[in-house]
This record gives structure tokens, sequence and C-alpha cells, in this order.
């Protein structure tokens, strides 16, 4: 095996110039594979980021009440008592959060928006207060300049709330002013009360635009809630990848300690309330989901990267396959004589075959390696570098300002696997068909 890997090294050094070529086709699209991947995992980890920012846990231990059977509220009853369940039953915890849930109208001196409604507890939520960002007062005020005012510790208050940029910048508020939400409380009245701006967040995307944080004591006020109801009790894990391990793990928890779990339905919360109603039962019921199935409106933007990443890369595939696989056979024509003499001389069809298919594999192995480390390369200066993302739509899907990209070596396995194997099934015909070819006539091919 040594001697063949040699003689295919030395083969292809000796055709340097459609070497070069193919490895250089096969570098590129390998590099443009892992800047796709790259995109592919930067979109997704800022899902994961957005998600459990804004309205949800790696996993979530949410519910439904009914006090008849047409009604339908988000709350979980006797919520200390279910959190403790979880903190004793969930493996690979990191933290637990409870936060209320709501919709309301949210009104200023001017004008007026729909959101949802956050309520948190400040001094329980440190991963929130590390990840929100306060906006300069120029991205919300005209003229504001860089100046950031307010501050997320004064969710602490009562009355306070939090807007995002966007928000501000709409609804025309800064820091300090006044605003009114109404909502319509779980017996069906409507009820209103005023809270106060404490600080202005940096824009997470298009997610931010309907997402309003409050704290919980004045969510609880607004609902007329009792202190021990909840909206969810929010799961943070050390590896958010086990989320529907530790989901189905915690249904059954629950169903053994005597609770009744619906059935799972991988849709937000807010998307359920019509399917709850329609339903003939009453009392309390938890239902569990994760930080995909509460963004499942939003992971079409994954799936359309991944489509379209596909479909480029099975085209370029395509035309890098069968250009091994011309180069190849030109390459068994012009040795014809040289693969008569080597069988003449008792080398094996098996040997002449994995002879071109190494050459193959070398070329497929080193260009890939290659391509994919300068892909990793250009990934990580490009995360590094902050690139701003100028289009506003773009920002919204990707829920991001600026370009993120995250690589990661499992990311180079599979690319140099991949790309090489594809070279050796290129070349599986060439080398096939140079192993067949019979060594008098070989051999005579030259005269």
């Amino acid at each position: 095996m040594g001697s063949l890997f040699s003689i295919a090294v030395r083969n292809l050094v000796r055709a340097r110039l459609r070497t070069t070529f193919l490895g250089l086709a096969l570098a590129l699209v390998t590099t443009l594979l892992m800047l796709l991947l790259a995109l592919s995992q930067g979109v997704t980890d800022t899902m994961i980021r957005s998600a459990t920012t804004l309205s949800s846990g790696h996993v979530n231990v949410a519910g439904w009440f009914k006090s008849k059977s047409s009604d339908a509220s988000p709350l979980v009853l006797d919520a200390p008592k279910v959190r403790k369940i979880v903190e004793e039953n969930t493996p690979g915890l990191d933290f637990v959060v409870d936060r209320g849930r709501g919709w309301g109208r949210v009104i200023s001196d001017t004008t007026s928006l729909n959101s949802g409604l956050t309520g948190v507890d400040i001094a329980d939520e440190p991963r929130l207060v590390e990840t929100l960002q306060l906006a300069p007062k120029g991205d919300y005020v005209e003229g504001g300049g860089d100046a950031i005012e307010g501050d997320i510790a004064g969710l602490a208050r009562p009355d306070s709330a939090l807007v995002f940029a966007a928000q501000a910048k709409r609804l025309e508020v800064a820091v300090g002013d006044v605003v009114t939400v109404t909502v319509e409380t779980m017996s069906g009245a409507r009820n209103t009360a005023e809270f106060t701006i404490v600080a202005v967040a940096k824009d997470i995307g298009m997610m931010s635009n309907w997402s309003v944080f409050v704290s919980k004591a004045g969510i609880q006020k607004l609902y007329a809630l009792d202190d021990d109801v909840t909206g969810a009790i929010q799961i943070h894990l050390d590896d958010h990848t086990r989320a529907n391990e530790v989901m189905g793990h915690l249904q059954n928890v629950f169903a053994e300690q005597g609770y009744e779990v619906m059935e799972h339905d991988p849709q937000a919360f807010f998307m359920k309330f019509e399917t709850v109603a329609g339903e003939d039962w009453t009392g309390q019921k938890l239902d569990l989901t994760t930080w995909s199935d509460e963004i499942s409106f939003m992971t079409w933007v994954l799936s359309a990267i991944n489509s379209v990443s596909f479909l480029l890369m099975l085209i370029l595939s395509t035309i890098i396959a069968v250009g091994i696989t011309n180069s190849m056979m030109m390459n068994v024509r012009e040795r014809t004589t040289e693969i008569g003499t080597l069988r003449a001389i008792g080398m094996s069809r098996s040997k002449v075959m994995l002879m071109f298919l190494f050459e193959a594999i070398v070329l497929g192995v080193v260009s890939t390696l290659i391509g994919g480390l300068l892909g990793m390369g250009i990934a990580a200066a490009l995360d590094a570098a902050d690139v701003s993302i100028p289009a506003e739509a773009v920002r919204a899907i990707l829920m991001t300002d600026t370009l993120h990209l995250v690589v990661t070596p499992n990311q180079l396995l599979a690319a140099v696997i991949a790309f090489s194997t594809i070279a050796a099934g290129a070349a599986f015909l060439p080398a096939f068909r140079a192993a067949r070819l019979q060594p008098v006539k070989a051999i005579q091919h030259a005269s």
C-alpha cells in the first residue's frame, strides 16, 4: 500500500497542471461549503440566543388553565411546586427562571403597538442582564447621539418596562417616559396600567419587534394573578442539544407525579389559544416545549439557508465529479503504455485500480483540507470583524445586526470526508477501466 501511495503522489506531481486545476476547484468548493455551514450554524446559534433571551428556555414547562371549557389561559398554577420538581429531576440543568406571559397594547402619547409581554424578576435573570445590550440614544431618538441611558436593573421596580430600539422609535419614547399597557384579563375584562421605561435595548432581530419586558410584579398585577401563578418555568441546560431528550424525560416525570400533561405540540404558546379553547376539559394541564417549538414560526429561515446550501453543493459536487471523471479518463489514456508495463511486470488489476483511486483520494483530502482551513479562517475573520448587515430586512431575518459565522472542527471533518468521497467515487470508473486493460494491448498502444 505504501508503494502505491508513493506512486499516486508522484503521478499527481508529474501532472501538476491538471492537479493544480482540479485541486483549486475542490479547494474553492470546500471553502464555499465551509462558509455556508458557518452561516447556518451562526443563524442557529443566533436563534437559540434570541429565543432563550426573549421568550423561552431550552425547555419550557408551561401550561393552560380552563375554569370553563371555552377558556384558554396560559398559566401554571402552584408554580413553586412545579419548579421544585423541575429542579430535582432535570439532567444537565444550568438554571431555571419563572416568567410571566401576556399580550397587550402598549400606548404612548403619540402612537401604539401590540406586543408580547414578558414578566421577569430581574434579580433571578443574570443571563438576561448579560445578554441584553443597551442601545445608544441615537438608535431611537433623532439626534440622540451615542449616549446610553437607563439601566436594566431598573426592572426591579414594579411599574417598570424595557423596550427595544425599534419599538422605542415607533412609540417615540425614551428612557423615563411613561407608556400605558392595556390587556384582556383571564376573566375577559380589560385592565390597564402605566409603566415607566427604565431601559431601551438593542434590537435582537425580528423577534424583539414584538417583545416587551416588564417586572413580574407588574404583569401579575395587570392580570390580577396570585403570587404562586406563573406563565412558564424556563429551563436552561448545559447542553442545548439535549432539549428534546430532557423534555421527554420531564413529561414522564410530571405524568408519574399525577399531573395532566398535554400531547406535545411543536408550536409557540400564542399559536395554541384557539386549539386549547376548543378542547372540552377544565382545570390545569401542563404543556412542555423546547426553544425550537417556541420559535417554530422562524425556523423557515434556517430551512431556507440549508436548502439553498444543499442545492448549491449538489450542483457544485456534480460539476466537480464530472471534472474528476474526465480528468482521470484522460489520465488513463495518456498512461496506457505505463499501465501495460506495470501489468506485464506483475502488478495485479486490483493494485492498478487502487493506484488511480489513491490519486483521487490524495487530491481530494489535500485540496479539501486546504479549502476547509481557508473557509474556517475567512469565517472566523468575518465573525471577529463584526461586519454590519446593511439591509434591515436581512437583519430582521437573521436576527442580528452583524454577520455571525460559527465554525467547528466537525464541519471541517464533514467537508473533507464528503468531497474526498466524491473524488474517489468519480475516479472509480476510470480506475476500473485502467485495471481492465490487457498488458499486451496497452504496451502496443504507443506504437
